[in-house]
């Protein structure tokens, strides 16, 4: 009989074991991520009344793999622009949340009587959450949808960014015993640096790719080439040093810009559920029930802190952050757990030998208890947050209320703010390729010309230096003599003249950083000084011979690169974070609907359902807060704006699906709020005699008195000063009227 290898038989039985247990919490309405951590536990090393696996290293593969799909389709859900829409609130979120907790775990450590060694990586280890079981936990319980969900998400990717840095920080400590801020520096600047090549090459060239092979690519093709590419992302994060889980994530987002993000997505997910599994399965393999017993006040301890201190640290990290309430104990309640990084971390501290034994089953035992009751803690977020509301004085809830609608108040940006904001931008992007072309081309194309063009040295320096300056000239123009931001720049010129001396200062240190560029890549090749006076001869030709070919090519680079970043936006609405909870979501009126042919004012959605209709997209044909009038016809895209209930509520009757290949126009609306000034011409106004609706095509969904939110006030509603109202609407738009109205 032909021998069967272990990796096939070990895959059969955890798919076997994993299917029955599964099937039985289906059946006891149990999320199934518990069933696979019960199947691992069945079918591992410590447990005889079933078969145990025996190829332990390939089922470890195989959870790898399934980590990686993981982190491949949360960045196809959740972009890069959706994490700069959150990126703020998270960023504070994680860093709040990771500092306490490493300080917390090094005193509980203490306690112990642990070594200071232990109680470091004990710190490290309960700071980090679990990615890919709250993914799998939103799923089963139907949070991901919600809107503290994107808060979530933000919060986990800084977490993983953090965790790569922190295995810098704590191998340097464990093999020196002295901390080494120069070398982590070194690791934030690096992990910068990559991050930003990688996003603006991928915007850049994937989306063209995909564009241009679209008749090409069937659901096998496409299925394939979007594996491929996640891969070999993987593969390039890797070789830089840092996780294939970054990798993956980053390789998602990229996806995730283009038109065939959703159907990706599709493809996709069966073969991510099916590693997944393994991955689950592969957790409850390392949970010993001797380690248990053996250990077991040290873990209810352990326990304990993880689920109390990442709930109380992460909550107040949001408030501090500017967000409610409501998302803050949500947030820090689906955040209780640790997972796949704290393995990592633990795995770091055995291998360097600096760690008890002790450590890292104690750090499994946690992380499989702590899973079982992250669905149970998701669940129950918002009852909790209501027993928390009615507990806490009035006075502190209206206060962190205030707190969190003033954070997300629209202020005033001076110019300067714009100008340097948007002088930082272009210095940052266009330094990261330009460094990124003198490195490739001096580790590729300089040895290529040695080897097959010149066989002189200095022929070869001469040949491989002009190529490349060749290459970096459109960005050098872009860094030093591009304009930027030509109204603010304008308005700072011809308004004081005490303004000029730091402007054309900005311009000097412009010209200088594309200088150094220059000489950092002549250096390679020539003396430093020769460098230097080359730089500056060969800049100041190319800016007179060719500034204006240099213009038009950087521009076509330019407006092809934003038309890939913006591309599937034409067809999406931002969803900012309000105060009350709403946000616009889209729903397709399917053909069937009997909703077809009736009039807005007939199905009283606002009424019904307390929602509002702020877009529809027929075909090509947007129609901007449509009039009580307007009918609804098959295909229709309604943008709705709503609370998670309503919008729930509203379901039942619309479904949503994607918008296929229909083009609409690039509109993009947005929710803001703005604040009703003293000298405001729109003070002691009704909503109707302000004309916002007929003038700047604004819908009013809101508006926030001393403390009372009204949703969907009547046009009859009078506007006092300091009152803030939330409309729906273009923002150009509504900034061009509330400048005229002199609102703030």
């Amino acid at each position: 009989m032909p021998h069967l290898p272990n990796i096939i038989t070990d895959l059969g039985l955890i798919l076997a074991v994993a299917a029955a247990t599964t099937l039985l919490f289906k059946k006891i309405h149990q999320p199934v991520v518990l069933g696979y951590i019960i199947a691992g536990v069945l079918v591992g090393p410590h447990f005889s009344l079933f078969p145990t696996v025996m190829d332990e290293q390939g089922v470890k593969t195989l959870s790898d793999i399934g980590v990686i799909f993981l982190l491949f389709s949360l960045g196809l859900e959740f972009s890069f622009k959706k994490l700069v829409k959150v990126g703020g609130s998270a960023s504070i979120t994680a860093l709040i949340e990771i500092v306490l907790m490493i300080a917390i775990s090094y005193y509980v450590g203490k306690f112990l009587g642990w070594s200071t060694m232990d109680c470091i990586f004990l710190g490290a280890i309960l700071s980090m959450s679990s990615t890919t079981i709250i993914i799998r936990a939103f799923d089963e319980v139907g949070a991901k949808t919600k809107k503290f969900a994107t808060l979530v998400f933000g919060i986990l990717i800084v977490q993983d960014l953090v965790a790569i840095l922190l295995l810098v920080l704590l191998s340097t400590l464990a093999v020196s015993k002295q901390f080494a801020g120069g070398e982590l520096l070194m690791q934030i600047l690096k992990l910068s640096f990559f991050l930003i090549l990688w996003f603006l090459a991928g915007i850049f060239f994937v989306p063209t790719f995909l564009k241009r092979t679209s008749k090409l690519l069937n659901d096998e093709t496409l299925l394939i080439l979007s594996i491929g590419m996640c891969l070999l992302m993987v593969m390039l994060a890797v070789e830089v040093g840092f996780s294939a889980a970054l990798g993956a994530f980053i390789m998602g987002s990229i996806l995730a810009e283009t038109t065939q993000a959703e159907r990706i997505e599709t493809l996709i997910k069966s073969v991510k559920d099916l590693f997944a599994a393994v991955f689950f399965v592969s957790v409850g393999t390392m949970i010993d029930p001797s380690v248990l017993l053996e250990y077991f006040i040290p873990i209810l301890i352990i326990t304990a802190v993880t689920i109390v201190g990442k709930f109380v640290t992460t909550a107040l990290g949001a408030i501090l952050s500017g967000q409610s309430l409501k998302h803050s104990v949500q947030a820090g309640m689906s955040l209780a757990q640790i997972g796949e990084f704290s393995f990592i971390i633990a795995s770091l501290g055995v291998s360097l030998k600096v760690t008890s034994d002790f450590l890292y089953p104690i750090a499994v035992a946690a992380s499989a208890i702590t899973t079982f009751t992250t669905p149970y803690f998701i669940k129950l977020s918002g009852p909790t947050y209501k027993v928390i509301e009615r507990i806490l004085p009035d006075r502190w809830v209206m206060v962190l209320n205030r707190y969190s609608s003033g954070t997300q108040q629209l202020s005033g940006i001076s110019d300067w703010n714009k100008l340097l904001r948007s002088y930082t931008i272009n210095l940052i992007i266009h330094s990261v390729i330009l460094i990124a072309i003198i490195l490739l081309s001096d580790k590729y194309l300089s040895p290529f010309i040695e080897n097959t063009v010149a066989n002189d040295m200095n022929a070869t320096n001469i040949v491989t230096v002009i190529i490349i300056f060749i290459l970096m000239a459109p960005f050098i123009w872009a860094l030093a003599i591009r304009r930027i931001q030509r109204e603010a720049y304008s308005h700072l010129w011809l308004n004081r003249k005490l303004n000029r001396g730091p402007l054309i200062a900005l311009e000097i240190v412009r010209i200088i950083v594309a200088i150094v560029h220059v000489g950092i890549l002549l250096s390679i090749f020539f003396s430093t000084m020769v460098a230097i006076v080359i730089a500056i001869i060969v800049m100041v030709i190319a800016i007179i011979l060719f500034r204006r070919k240099l213009q038009a090519f950087y521009d076509r680079l330019e407006k092809l690169f934003l038309y890939n970043l913006n591309e599937r936006e034409y067809r999406k609405i931002s969803r900012p974070m309000v105060p009350w909870d709403a946000h616009l979501t889209e729903f397709q009126v399917l053909p069937e609907s009997n909703l077809i042919g009736k009039e807005l004012q007939e199905l009283a959605l606002r009424e019904r359902f307390g929602v509002n209709v702020a877009l529809i997209e027929r075909g090509k044909k947007t129609i901007i807060t449509p009039g009580r009038t307007e009918k609804i016809f098959p295909g229709d895209v309604l943008s709705v704006i709503g609370t998670d209930d309503q919008l729930g509520r509203l379901k039942l009757l619309l479904e949503k699906t994607d918008v296929g290949e229909l083009e609409p126009e690039a509109v993009q609306i947005k929710l803001q709020n703005f604040t009703i000034a003293e000298n405001s011409t729109m003070r002691n106004r009704t909503i109707r005699e302000s004309g916002l609706r007929e003038v700047a095509n604004a819908l009013i969904v809101g508006i926030e008195r001393n403390g009372e939110r009204i949703l969907n006030p009547e046009s009859t509603f009078r506007f006092e000063s300091s009152d803030i109202v939330w409309v729906v609407g273009i923002p150009e738009q509504i900034d061009a009227f509330l400048r005229n109205q002199q609102v703030y």
